[in-house]
């Protein structure tokens, strides 16, 4: 079995946001365009042997409500052996994203929340982010976000593993952290954040198999490497298969191989249980 940790299901908002714009020109036309199915996106999945998809929420200031909580919600209401959901909060409402979450988790088995730092242009050190850390850590579901810099045209510092992630980690040791998109160019740092801390990992989203950093699969291959680094594609930017071409090359074990597949994806999310039963 396989899990995606970081992938969306698009809504035509999605699509056509403007934030957007450089990666449909580096994908060179790949995106889709318009509202698509959400059998396209399981058939994605079909076709390079993906059981499970963490289809995520995208929430930004000023309204921007790209797919909402709901259409998450109903998407895994009509796959639910193929679908969890990732909460995404209005981060200008503190007390209303707490709720939020917290009812996502409990009445809709949402199995995570994710936020986009670059998207609201804040680090998660921000004081906006702490009572959903809180929050998260009572629930028992992981937060996850991006790290590295932004493929689209907005700044990058917000996506630093040191300071940012190294402090989170350090102000909520029991809150388990999913870093996505690898950390590049800081990831030594990201590498060097995640073995240091027992509850953080890294996702391999956006980054196809034959171009993951040398740094992250050579850290995976180590002992703690190896129940650290989970499996992304960043869907629809990378489909499925493109992502996991190449896996073959990495000279992972066989448990290792495992593990990023499956095995690390099911310890850091606990609620996925149900999903994988």
């Amino acid at each position: 079995m396989t899990i995606d940790v970081w992938m969306q299901h698009p809504t035509a908002r999605f699509l056509a946001s403007d934030i957007f714009a450089s990666l449909r020109r580096w994908t060179a036309g790949q995106i889709p365009e318009g509202e698509v199915p959400i059998e396209a996106t399981v058939a994605s999945m079909d076709a390079a042997g993906v059981e499970i998809g963490l289809l995520s929420a995208w929430r930004g200031p000023h309204g921007q409500n790209m797919i909402t909580n709901d259409e998450v919600a109903e998407w895994v209401r009509r796959y639910p052996n193929r679908f969890a959901g990732l909460a995404a909060v209005d981060l200008d409402r503190p007390m209303e994203a707490v709720r939020e979450l917290r009812r996502r988790v409990r009445d809709d088995g949402f199995v995570g929340l994710r936020v986009v730092p670059w998207l609201w242009g804040a680090p998660p050190t921000d004081r906006r982010y702490y009572p959903l850390f809180a929050e998260c850590v009572e629930l028992g579901v992981p937060f996850c976000t991006q790290v590295g810099h932004t493929g689209p045209l907005r700044p990058s510092e917000t996506g630093r593993p040191i300071p940012y992630i190294d402090d989170i980690a350090l102000d909520f040791p029991e809150l388990s952290i999913i870093c996505g998109h690898v950390g590049y160019p800081w990831t030594e740092e990201m590498v060097a954040v995640a073995r240091k801390h027992e509850n953080v990992y890294i996702d391999t989203s956006a980054y196809t198999s034959r171009r993951l950093p040398r740094e992250l699969v050579e850290f995976m291959k180590t002992n703690t490497g190896a129940r650290k680094v989970l499996f992304g594609t960043n869907y629809p930017m990378i489909g499925h298969r493109h992502a996991l071409d190449g896996l073959d090359e990495l000279g992972l074990s066989g448990d290792t191989r495992s593990a990023y597949l499956r095995g690390n994806a099911m310890q850091a999310f606990t609620a996925l249980g149900a999903v994988a039963s």
